[in-house]
C-alpha cells in the first residue's frame, strides 16, 4: 500500500490539462495568465491562480500536484549536495572568466553582467547564444537560447561570425535562437511571463536578458515613481528565476550603470535596481574597458560561495577569447 502511495504521489504531469482540477475553461484562463507548463504552475502562488477563478484550496491542491510531479519538496543537505553536482556549467569562451566564475555560468541561478556602455555586455550575451548549442564535453549544454532585447542590440551577423569560429554551422546556430524585442517594461514582463511554453518545445537552456533594466529606467522617474518600478523589477527577476529552475537553465541579464558623484572613495559606478537586483542575482560581474584595445575586465562582485576577484578577456572578431600571454605583456 505504500508503494502504491508513492507512486501517486510521484505521478508525472506532461500538460496543465493533465492535473486534477483543471478544466478546458480554466486552463486557457491559466494560459492567459502566463501558466502553460506543469513547471510554471509548480513555481505559482495561490493568489497568482486565483486571478483564474480558482478557490484558494483548489489552487493550493493543484500548485501541490504540480510541486511532486517535478520533485519540488523538502530535502536533505546531503541529497541538495548531490543535486548541486548535476548542477550544469556554461563557457563564456574564456577559460580564465570562466575560472573566475568556477567554471563557467551556473544553471538554475542568475548572472548579472554591468558595465557602461561599450564594455563588452552585449558581446558576451551573443556568444553565450552560441556556446551554449555546443555538446557539454566542449563547455556547452546542447540547447537553445531565448533572447529579449530591450536596446535593439541584438545582431545575426555577429551570431554568424561567431559559430563560424568555432566551426558550427552558422544556419542551425541562428535557428535555436528565440529572439523577441520588448518595447516598454510591461512588454518585457509579459514576454517573460508567457516564455514557459516557448522555453519547453524549443529546448531553451540560456535566458538572456539585455538589459534588465532600460525600460525600468526611462520609464519611471522620480523617487515617486521608485517604489513601484522596484516591485515590478523584483517581480521579473522572481519569474526569471523560477523559469531558470523549472528548466534547469542558465539565466543572464546585463545591467546599465549610473553614477554617484556623493561618492568621494572607491568605485562611483554603480549598477542600476538597487537592492531588488542586488538580491536577486546569484552572481554578479562588473565589465569595464581597459587602455589596450579589445582587452575588458572581468571583476567578479558577489557570488553565493566564490572569492571576488579579477581577470581579463578580450572580444575580438572570433568573440570572447583569453588574453594571450605576449599580450599581457606589452
Amino acid at each position: 500500500m505504500a508503494e502504491e502511495n508513492k507512486g501517486k504521489s510521484t505521478k508525472k504531469y506532461e500538460f496543465i490539462e493533465d492535473l486534477p482540477g483543471i478544466g478546458p475553461a480554466t486552463a486557457q484562463k491559466l494560459r492567459e495568465l502566463g501558466f502553460h507548463t506543469v513547471e510554471s504552475l509548480a513555481t505559482a502562488t495561490v493568489k497568482e491562480l486565483g486571478q483564474a477563478g480558482i478557490g484558494e484550496k483548489k489552487a493550493s491542491e493543484i500548485i501541490k500536484l504540480a510541486r511532486s510531479s517535478i520533485s519540488l519538496a523538502f530535502i536533505r543537505a546531503d541529497e541538495l549536495l548531490k543535486m548541486r553536482q548535476n548542477v550544469l556549467r556554461l563557457t563564456t569562451g574564456s577559460k580564465t572568466l570562466d575560472q573566475l566564475l568556477g567554471g563557467g555560468l551556473e544553471t538554475q541561478t542568475i548572472t548579472e553582467f554591468y558595465g557602461e556602455y561599450g564594455s563588452g555586455k552585449s558581446q558576451i550575451c551573443h556568444q553565450l547564444c552560441v556556446n551554449v548549442q555546443l555538446p557539454p564535453e566542449k563547455g556547452g549544454l546542447g540547447g537553445g537560447a531565448l533572447y529579449i532585447d530591450t536596446e535593439n542590440t541584438f545582431r545575426t551577423e555577429r551570431i554568424v561570425q561567431m559559430a563560424k569560429h568555432l566551426g558550427l554551422d552558422p544556419y542551425e546556430v541562428v535557428r535555436n535562437i528565440i529572439y523577441a524585442e520588448a518595447y516598454t517594461s510591461d512588454h518585457q514582463m509579459f514576454l517573460l511571463e508567457n516564455a514557459d511554453e516557448v522555453i519547453k518545445e524549443n529546448n531553451i537552456r540560456l535566458i538572456i536578458i539585455d538589459s534588465l533594466t532600460a525600460h525600468f529606467r526611462s520609464e519611471y522617474l522620480g523617487r515617486e515613481m521608485l517604489a513601484e518600478r522596484q516591485q515590478k523589477l523584483n517581480k521579473h527577476l522572481h519569474r526569471l528565476i523560477r523559469l531558470a529552475r523549472a528548466f534547469n537553465a542558465v539565466a543572464v541579464v546585463t545591467n546599465q550603470v549610473m553614477a554617484k558623484p556623493d561618492v568621494f572613495f572607491g568605485n562611483v559606478v554603480h549598477p542600476v535596481g538597487g537592492h531588488v537586483v542586488a538580491h536577486t542575482s546569484h552572481t554578479r560581474v562588473y565589465l569595464r574597458k581597459s587602455a589596450r584595445g579589445p582587452v575588458r575586465i572581468a571583476r567578479l562582485v558577489s557570488s553565493p560561495y566564490l572569492p571576488e576577484g579579477e581577470t581579463i578577456f578580450k572580444i575580438t572578431e572570433n568573440g570572447v577569447e583569453d588574453v594571450e600571454e605576449e599580450d599581457k605583456k606589452r
